[in-house]
């Protein structure tokens, strides 16, 4: 029997994945937020993973709501949004996020900035955030499916070397330091980083 078929089965993850627009969650237009989401999370992660979807318009009290709802009744580990994180007035998902918090992780909109400064000079206007609330780790993301796999996998130089580090490397172990389940990525899509003392072996 080989190392890898003698290991455990990946633990099973919940997680909320939330699109918020006007427009998309009225049928003006077809959202792409929550199917960018599902199919980079289902692609970059070795668990199963239960979707929990949302799509919801601008609306400050009802994006709070619906992110209690997903950390305390839905018990998800992770939630993904996407959407309303720029200066116009209808963008207040940092507002909504930043009033369920309980400790916030300034590192990840550092670093989602910084990925997007690479293709637009205006990712300076982005105001994305990521906070935990309870076990439960939220991060903001970018509107528009490129800049979703942008952020999260990173930048690759054509040889496949990493030249710019996506910030769902450092999501399984914050995952990890929280309580929550031990997210195994597929390395190919995204290597999670955790130091040696936090690693199991490897699929």
């Amino acid at each position: 029997m080989t190392e890898a078929a003698a290991l455990p089965p990946p633990e099973p993850v919940r997680i909320g994945i939330v699109s918020i627009s006007d427009r998309a969650s009225s049928g003006v237009y077809e959202d792409k937020g929550l199917p960018a989401l599902q199919d980079w999370l289902s692609r970059a992660l070795h668990n199963p993973i239960e979707f929990v979807p949302r799509l919801i318009p601008d609306e400050q009290a009802g994006i709070s709501a619906t992110l209690i709802d997903l950390v305390d009744q839905a018990a998800c580990s992770l939630v993904l949004t996407t959407g309303g994180t720029g200066p116009a007035l209808r963008d207040v998902t940092p507002e909504a996020t930043l009033a369920v918090a309980h400790k916030e992780m300034p590192g990840f909109g550092e670093q989602m900035r910084q990925i997007s400064l690479r293709f637009v000079p205006t990712a300076i206007l982005s105001r994305q955030v990521a906070v935990i609330r309870h076990q439960s780790l939220i991060i903001n993301l970018p509107g528009q499916p490129k800049a979703i796999q942008e952020t999260l996998e990173g930048l690759k130089a054509s040889d496949g070397s990493a030249l710019v580090p996506g910030i769902f490397a450092a999501v399984p172990y914050c995952v990890d330091l929280i309580g929550g389940p031990y997210l195994e990525t597929r390395d190919e899509v995204c290597k999670a980083f955790r130091p040696k003392t936090a690693q199991r072996p490897a699929r």
